[in-house]
């Protein structure tokens, strides 16, 4: 057991160094490789995140935009939708006043038109009555000189 204890006392010297190393080795890769590596990654991760926040913000304002244009168009169409109302009833009352117009130009029409007749009518039974005074003259005077012609004759 003494000379497993002796071989085992001279691996374990004989190891030290390689222990040394690998106490080294790894010193020397978390000095060189790791901390580098990990700051390298921190800021990798950092900066995606604030790309992910940037893009985030991004799409935030451009949302608003979107609403802010929504907005506006809507506001657009009201204002053009109002136009043409007013377009329309603008339209509607030239019509009105046009048939109004036409209407009054008319109703004169039918005031000269009724006074002309009135007129014609007055005309024609002034003349009619002067006709009639005349043919009633003339019938008198018809109707009477037989009479008178017969009376010079005797003849009744």
């Amino acid at each position: 057991m003494e000379q497993t204890l002796r071989q085992l006392g001279e691996l374990l010297l004989g190891a030290v160094p390689t222990v040394i190393l690998l106490g080294l080795l790894c010193g020397f890769y978390t000095i060189l490789v790791h901390k580098p590596l990990m700051a390298v990654l921190a800021e990798r991760r950092a900066r995606t995140e604030g790309a992910m926040e940037k893009a985030r913000a991004d799409i935030a304002a451009a949302e608003a935009r979107t609403a802010e244009y929504e907005q506006q168009l809507r506001e657009a169409r009201m204002k053009v939708f109002k136009n043409q109302e007013a377009r329309r009833l603008a339209a509607m009352q030239a019509r009105m006043d046009a048939v109004a117009q036409a209407r009054a130009r008319s109703q004169a029409q039918v005031k000269e038109a009724r006074a002309s007749i009135e007129s014609d009518q007055r005309d024609a039974m002034t003349k009619l009555e002067a006709e009639a005074a005349r043919l009633a003259s003339v019938i008198v005077k018809t109707v009477l000189r037989p009479v008178s012609a017969a009376q010079g004759t005797g003849v009744r």
